[in-house]
């Protein structure tokens, strides 16, 4: 070997080694900065004197956020049109405070918000069904004592400690009473002081972002749904760059429902479920879903129309929204269903699916006897008869789907409903699960007198699909009437 070729190779050692230090290095610097767990568990050793050893649970991944069709940015800002549809579905949160006084100093980036489950009187919350039966709604609802929730903010000013965060002045503004006759997330707010830094103890530490969330009806899909959409947007609307965490800040037991919110966020821990004081790093307060343009679009006129995320793109209105079909690609994303489907991709096989969205006896939740009140008294009969005009329709095959949700899962449920051309069914929660139909689906609602109330034509509205209506004199269809009306449904498909 040459002397000049030695001499290069001791140079490429040389760069080899550097480059392995600095590799070493950054991924020791990602490793402790960037991929720290979600929860630290922490020995307070402030009375010790020392810093204490910090054992870890396992990692805590966020989700990312999904990408779907109908996305378009979020503003992060409060320069959104009144009354649009965007201030509606989108960000229309306008009034924007500092609740904390420049004086008080809270430190940059060093900030934590603490909750004490000990100061939240509430049952534990996550239970079997099963296992609390006959538990009343008021075990389950939340009250929260003075300091439940606290804010840490710089030490040195005596005055801070145990200071109120907000008056009655402020929640008048912001979080007015309304019609709920129990506003829990005002009494949360209501109950966080401003503690300095010297009181601020934590038996598990929380670094990344978590949604705070109170609900009320729980186990009924159509007030679920205002839930997780009022949570899909809080967690757009601050900017997250991944899909947050939950806390469940109420004492309901487990439902059917929580795989939805398990597979849409990152994770879910009920408050009473921590063993101690926890503080997080982010925290998002998600307003009630009664606060929601799904569930104020029944009693307010919001004249908003469904339309395409690339029409929007191109033509901003705002008077249309393409917000609600985001939020259905989110939910079939999260289960792993392809969201790029459309009703000609249904159709390209020659098959129809129309689906029957049953009301059936399901148990509830704990107060609940295992009765649905029915709305369409002859459902089995009306059923009997569309499946024999489907099993001898012509024209093209045609599958009735027998939605008998309450005895399928939630991933079952919106598989039914991506895959159906038509969605029928009485008036009932269960037609909520249109928020997931895909482009060019078809609505037909069938009315009982006695529940006429516009849930499910606004929502198909929002979304931009075809809706129509058999309203009823009393409770009883006809079944000639229904088949009437799916024959001219089916021609204008093509079938």
């Amino acid at each position: 070997m040459s002397k000049k070729q030695r001499t290069l190779l001791k140079i490429l050692l040389a760069l080899f080694a550097l480059n392995s230090i600095s590799l070493y290095f950054y991924f020791a610097s990602s490793h402790h900065n960037h991929h720290r767990p979600l929860y630290d568990h922490r020995r307070d050793t402030t009375a010790e004197g020392f810093p204490g050893i910090i054992p870890h649970r396992g990692p805590h991944l966020s989700k990312p956020w999904p990408i779907i069709p109908s996305y378009l940015p979020w503003s992060l800002t409060s320069n959104v049109a009144p009354k649009s549809c965007e201030a509606y579905f989108g960000n229309g949160f306008t009034k924007v405070a500092d609740v904390v006084s420049p004086k008080a100093a809270v430190r940059s980036g060093s900030s934590w918000f603490r909750m004490d489950p000990e100061k939240i009187k509430m049952s534990r919350g996550g239970e079997k069904l099963e296992h609390v039966i006959g538990r009343t709604e008021e075990e389950e609802l939340p009250e929260f004592e003075d300091g439940a929730f606290e804010v840490e903010v710089e030490g040195g000013r005596s005055r801070l400690k145990r200071k109120k965060l907000v008056g009655d002045g402020f929640l008048d503004q912001f979080l007015p009473v309304g019609n709920i006759l129990k506003h829990t997330m005002r009494e949360l707010v209501r109950s966080i002081v401003v503690v300095v830094e010297s009181d601020f103890t934590c038996q598990e530490w929380v670094e990344e972002p978590t949604l705070l969330i109170t609900r009320f009806e729980y186990a009924n899909l159509f007030h679920t749904v205002t839930d997780w959409y009022s949570a899909f947007v809080s967690s757009r609307v601050t900017g997250l760059p991944n899909r947050p965490h939950l806390v469940f800040v109420d004492g309901h037991c487990e439902t059917q429902l929580e795989e939805t919110w398990k597979a849409l966020f990152s994770s879910l821990r009920y408050a009473k479920n921590f063993s101690g004081p926890v503080c997080f790093r982010q925290a998002i307060l998600s307003p009630l879903g009664y606060e929601t343009a799904l569930f104020k679009g029944l009693s307010e006129d919001i004249d908003c129309q469904g339309a395409s995320a690339q029409e929007l793109w191109q033509s901003p209105d705002d008077r249309k929204t393409a917000r609600l079909s985001e939020f259905g690609e989110m939910i079939r994303d999260a289960f792993g269903f392809p969201v790029n489907r459309h009703h000609s991709d249904k159709a390209a096989s020659g098959d129809y699916n129309v689906l029957f969205v049953r009301r059936e006896d399901y148990l509830a939740h704990p107060r609940h006897r295992g009765k649905v009140e029915s709305r369409l008294s002859n459902e089995q009969e009306v059923f009997d008869a569309l499946q024999s005009w489907a099993s001898n329709r012509q024209e093209c095959k045609v599958n009735l789907i027998n939605g008998l949700f309450a005895h399928m899962s939630m991933k079952e449920q919106v598989r039914a409903i991506q895959d159906a051309s038509v969605i029928v069914g009485a008036h009932g929660a269960g037609l909520t699960h249109i928020v997931s139909a895909t482009p060019n689906t078809v609505i037909l609602e069938i009315i009982s007198s006695f529940f006429r109330r516009p849930h499910f034509q606004l929502i198909a509205q929002w979304k931009g699909l075809e809706y129509q209506a058999i309203n009823l004199d009393g409770s009883y269809a006809n079944p000639g009437v229904v088949i009437d009306r799916l024959n001219k449904i089916m021609r204008s498909l093509g079938c």
